[in-house]
C-alpha cells in the first residue's frame, strides 16, 4: 500500500474518531439504532422540537366541512343558469381539491359555456378554477374573503385523502370509485408541484402510542389505494428515540399553506382570472351573477346556501409555534400532533362534531403542548 493511501485512510479514521464516529463509540455505548448511524447522527435524525407555551405565535380554530354522505360533485338547474357542486370535503379538502376540482370542471366544460363563475376561493375553489383555466374557459372567482381569512389557510395541510370525508355506512360503489379517480388525479398533480420553493415536501410520520391501536381513526377502513404512499412499518423501540411501547411509521406529504395558496393565485391572475369581493345570502344573489354556468366551492357555507342538511362543521384547533427549521419529521401521540411547515410548527388533535365556534380553547392548547413537551423530555440521549 503508498504511503499516499496509508495516509487517506489515517485521516479518515481520525476524522471519524474525532466527530465522535466509529473509533469513540462501542455497541454498548449505542442507544438504538439505525443504519446509517455512522454517518448521520440520530440526534440529526431526530432533532427535539422546541415546545413551550411561550413559543406559541398564534391560534386558530378551523371548521372541517363534513358531509355525512360523502363530497357533492354533480349537476343541478337553477332556473335557467348550471350549478356544478363541489363541497363536503370534511378533513381531505386539501387532498383532494385538485381531483374533485377535475370532476367539477368537466362537468362545467360539457355545459359549454365559456365563461364560468366559482364561487369560494379555498383550496378546492381555486384548484377547480384553475383547471377550467386549462380547459378553455374564462374564470371569475367570487369569494366573501381570500388568505388568510379562510377555512383552507387553518388546515393542517397534510395528505389525508379518507379523513372525515364520509360517513363508513354511507360509502357506495359509486362513491368509492369517485374518490378513487379524485384520488389519484389528486396525488399525481401534487407530485408535479415537488421542487417549487417547497409548496408540497414529503416527511416521515412517527406515530406514537402505548397500546396496540385498533382501526383507522378518522380515516375510513375502505378508501385505501395500496402502493400510493410508502408501506406503513412497525419501529421497534431501539431503532427510535422516542419514549413509547408501540412506534409506527410512514413517509407522507405536507402542504405549506400560505406560499401554496399564494402560488395558485398567482398563477390564477396570471392566465386571466378575476377574483371578486362577493358574499352570497340567498340564491337570489347566486343567480344574478353574469355567467351561466356557476361551480359552487363554499364548503360549510353550501349548508344553508343550498339547504344541505347532510352538512355540518367538525372544528380542529391548531396551535402555531415558532418555526423550527431542523425539525424535520411529524410526530403524533395519543394527546396531540406536531407537524412542520414553513409557516410555523403546527400543533393540534382534536374534533368536534356539530362545533360552529371558532374561539380557542386554553385547556386544549395545554392538553396538546404538554403532551408533546412530555414526549420531547422523555426521548432517549
Amino acid at each position: 500500500m503508498s504511503t499516499r493511501r496509508k495516509f487517506m485512510r489515517s485521516a479518515g479514521i481520525i476524522s471519524l474518531a474525532a466527530a465522535g464516529g466509529l473509533a469513540s463509540c462501542s455497541k454498548q455505548s449505542l442507544k438504538y439504532g439505525d443504519r446509517n448511524f455512522n454517518f448521520n447522527q440520530q440526534a440529526f435524525l431526530f432533532p427535539k422540537l422546541k415546545v413551550s407555551p411561550d413559543r406559541i405565535i398564534r391560534e386558530t380554530v378551523g371548521l372541517r366541512p363534513f358531509r355525512k354522505t360523502g363530497f357533492r360533485v354533480e349537476k343541478e338547474m337553477l332556473d335557467k343558469k348550471t350549478i356544478v357542486h363541489n363541497y363536503g370535503h370534511g378533513g381531505s379538502g386539501w387532498s383532494l381539491s385538485w381531483g374533485t376540482g377535475n370532476l367539477a370542471s368537466d362537468l362545467a366544460v360539457a355545459t359549454g359555456e365559456k365563461k364560468v363563475a366559482v364561487m369560494g376561493c379555498g383550496t378546492v375553489g381555486i384548484a377547480t378554477a384553475r383547471l377550467l383555466q386549462k380547459k378553455g374557459c374564462d374564470v371569475t372567482i367570487y369569494a366573501k374573503d381570500l388568505h388568510p381569512n379562510i377555512t383552507s389557510s387553518v388546515a393542517t395541510g397534510t395528505w389525508s385523502p379518507s379523513s372525515r370525508v364520509i360517513e363508513e355506512e354511507n360509502i357506495t360503489p359509486e362513491f368509492e370509485e369517485k374518490w378513487t379517480k379524485a384520488c389519484n388525479f389528486s396525488f399525481n398533480t401534487f407530485q408535479q408541484l415537488l421542487g417549487l420553493n417547497q409548496i408540497v415536501t414529503w416527511l416521515d410520520h412517527y406515530k406514537m402510542s402505548n397500546e396496540v391501536e385498533s382501526g383507522h381513526g378518522s380515516h375510513s377502513s375502505r378508501l385505501l389505494i395500496p402502493g400510493l404512499l410508502p408501506e406503513s412499518e412497525t419501529i421497534s423501540p431501539e431503532n427510535h428515540p422516542f419514549h413509547f411501547a408501540h412506534a409506527n411509521k410512514q413517509t407522507t406529504m405536507v402542504f405549506n399553506i400560505p406560499s401554496y395558496l399564494a402560488k395558485q393565485l398567482n398563477d390564477f391572475l396570471s392566465y386571466g382570472g378575476e377574483v371578486v369581493i362577493k358574499e352570497f345570502k340567498t340564491l337570489e344573489d347566486v343567480d344574478a351573477l353574469p355567467e351561466m354556468c356557476i361551480v359552487n366551492c363554499t364548503g360549510l357555507g353550501s349548508k344553508a346556501l343550498f339547504n344541505d342538511d347532510n352538512m355540518m362543521p367538525i372544528s380542529g384547533q391548531l396551535s402555531f409555534l415558532i418555526p423550527q427549521p431542523e425539525f424535520n419529521y411529524r410526530i403524533s401521540t395519543p394527546n396531540g400532533y406536531a407537524i412542520p411547515r414553513k409557516d410555523g410548527i403546527i400543533l393540534g388533535g382534536n374534533a368536534i362534531r356539530g362545533n360552529w365556534d371558532t374561539t380557542p380553547d386554553p385547556d386544549q392548547t395545554a392538553k396538546v403542548v404538554n403532551a408533546l413537551m412530555e414526549a420531547m423530555g422523555q426521548m432517549k440521549s
